[in-house]
């Protein structure tokens, strides 16, 4: 009976502090997780679904929202949040270990198209830090190359002109690199877009069309990359590289 109160309790709480600080995320976000250390997964993902709809976004919230829907055996949604969580928080443990033990769970095991090792390379640097900040590193190289062109001009002797002209090749390489990072960072933040499927099985066409060849078969939980749009239908690539089109209320962007 006591627990029930508790309960009654908590549920009732979540109605009152949702409907009178609705304009105040951190403190919703912290209803539902009390919530959610209570075992209340649906009434947690109540509000931190109202959370995102106010335009919240934290890495901290989707990784919440993940967990919720994970334990509430919702798969697909627990990656697509999860996998939120890893656009804002790319080096994150936690986030990771989390998307790898799902990723195991669901039916597709779709291999990756191998990577050279400087694809690596890139793709390591990438994950370090957002747009912005290799927007900021990009600049501070900028102006260490000015510099040293200054050091350049008047230095007196070779030694020191051949030192700055070698140290001013190198930063201008570094320079070149961060405000590439960067570039492509903030591009691919408006143009390269995910998304989970969410159709426990569905078959990929090789048009936009109904009737169209069918091509391959996938299942709810698979990410995917949307390529285009016709309609009300996207094109999607798998990781191994495979394209085709599905129904584009199959899937959910990330």
């Amino acid at each position: 009976m006591v627990k029930n109160l508790k309960y009654l309790f908590l549920i009732s709480a979540l109605i009152v502090v949702s409907m009178a600080e609705s304009a105040n995320p951190d403190s919703l976000i912290r209803t539902a997780n009390n919530a959610y250390n209570h075992g209340l997964y649906d009434s947690a993902l109540a509000v931190y679904n109202q959370v995102a709809k106010q335009g919240f976004e934290s890495g901290e919230l989707y990784y919440n929202m993940g967990n919720a829907y994970y334990k509430n055996d919702d798969i697909p949604s627990a990656i697509l949040y999860y996998e939120k969580a890893a656009k804002l928080m790319p080096n994150d443990k936690d986030v990771e270990y989390n998307l790898n033990i799902l990723n195991s769970m669901i039916v597709d095991k779709i291999d990756k198209v191998p990577e050279l090792f400087y694809e690596r390379w890139w793709r390591f640097f990438y994950n370090v830090m957002g747009a912005n900040a290799w927007a900021v590193v990009s600049l501070v190289f900028i102006s260490l190359v000015v510099i040293f062109i200054g050091l350049f001009v008047i230095s007196k002797t070779r030694k020191h002109r051949q030192l700055t002209f070698f140290v001013g090749v190198v930063l201008i390489v570094f320079a070149v690199a961060s405000f590439t990072l960067a570039s492509d960072k903030y591009n691919d933040n408006i143009d390269h877009r995910e998304a989970i499927v969410f159709t426990p099985s569905i078959t990929v066409k090789s048009s936009p069309t109904p009737n169209a060849v069918d091509l391959f078969v996938v299942h709810d939980g698979t990410k995917v990359e949307i390529t285009d749009r016709i309609d009300e239908w996207v094109e999607i690539k798998i990781q191994n590289g495979s394209v085709g089109w599905l129904p584009a209320d199959a899937v959910r962007e990330i």
